[in-house]
C-alpha cells in the first residue's frame, strides 16, 4: 500500500460543521419516553439537537428534552452546538452516558475561543489491512496530518473526519487506527465504510455491529 492510498483523498476544508455524537445505547425494545437535560456544568443549554436516528427534538430554554425512541433505535445522540467542545476519548469523538434506563443527561464544556471559523481535515480510505499498512500510516500519513494541523496556527480550531474504510476487512486493526487518531491531537469522527462492515454475521441489520461497538451509531 503506497502513500497515495492514504493521502490522495485527504482534503482540507474550512467552514462550519454540524456533527452528531454518540450516546450510550438503550434497549431497542424499550419505547418509553426518554428524557434528560443538556447543561454546560452550570445551566441548561437551549436549542440543542438530539435524535434517535429517526426523529429529532430540541432542548427547551432550560436545557430539558424528551423523546420517544423508534422501536428500531438503539441510541440517542446529540449534535454539539456552536461554542462548545467535542467530547472525545483519546481524540475519538464520543458523547455518551453510562446511565441505564429512561434518563440521559449530557454535559457540555464551553470553548475558550470563538468557533465561528474553524477547519476540518478529511481522511478517506486509510484501509489498513495489516501491520505493514499500519506502519505506513503511522510513519507517513500521521506526520503529514500533524504538519498540516500545525501550519494552521496554534489557535486554530481543527477536527477530523474519516469518511469510511478505516480498515480493509480487518477489525482487529481498529485500535491501531485509534492510536493514529490519538497521536494527531484533534477530535476525529468516523463514518462506516463497506470494508468496516461485518460480512459474516448476517444481513444489513448486523453489518455494523462491530463498528458500533467501537465508534457508536452510524446515524
Amino acid at each position: 500500500m503506497d502513500r497515495r492510498k492514504f493521502i490522495q483523498s485527504f482534503g482540507l476544508i474550512t467552514g462550519s460543521a454540524f456533527i452528531a455524537l454518540k450516546t450510550n445505547a438503550f434497549s431497542k425494545y424499550t419505547q418509553q419516553t426518554v428524557k434528560g437535560r443538556v447543561t454546560d456544568g452550570k445551566k441548561g443549554v437551549a436549542n440543542v439537537v438530539l435524535s434517535d436516528g429517526f426523529s429529532v427534538v430540541l432542548t427547551d430554554r432550560n436545557g430539558y428534552y424528551q423523546l420517544t425512541p423508534n422501536e428500531k433505535a438503539i441510541s440517542i445522540f446529540m449534535s454539539t452546538p456552536s461554542g462548545y467542545e467535542f467530547k472525545t476519548d483519546y481524540n475519538v469523538a464520543r458523547q455518551y452516558t453510562d446511565v441505564k434506563g429512561s434518563e440521559f443527561d449530557f454535559k457540555l464544556t464551553p470553548l475558550k475561543r470563538n468557533d465561528s471559523k474553524h477547519h476540518f481535515i478529511i481522511w478517506a480510505d486509510p484501509q489498513v489491512k495489516n501491520k505493514k499498512d499500519v506502519k505506513q500510516m503511522m510513519e507517513t500519513s500521521v506526520p503529514d496530518t500533524i504538519e498540516t494541523i500545525e501550519s494552521l496556527g496554534k489557535d486554530a480550531l481543527v477536527h477530523g473526519i474519516c469518511v469510511g474504510d478505516i480498515v480493509w476487512d480487518n477489525h482487529d486493526l481498529f485500535p491501531d487506527y485509534n492510536a493514529a487518531v490519538a497521536k494527531m491531537g484533534i477530535p476525529f469522527f468516523q463514518a462506516l465504510g463497506n470494508h468496516d462492515m461485518d460480512y459474516r454475521m448476517g444481513g444489513d441489520e448486523t453489518s455494523d455491529v462491530t463498528f458500533k461497538k467501537v465508534y457508536g451509531p452510524t446515524y
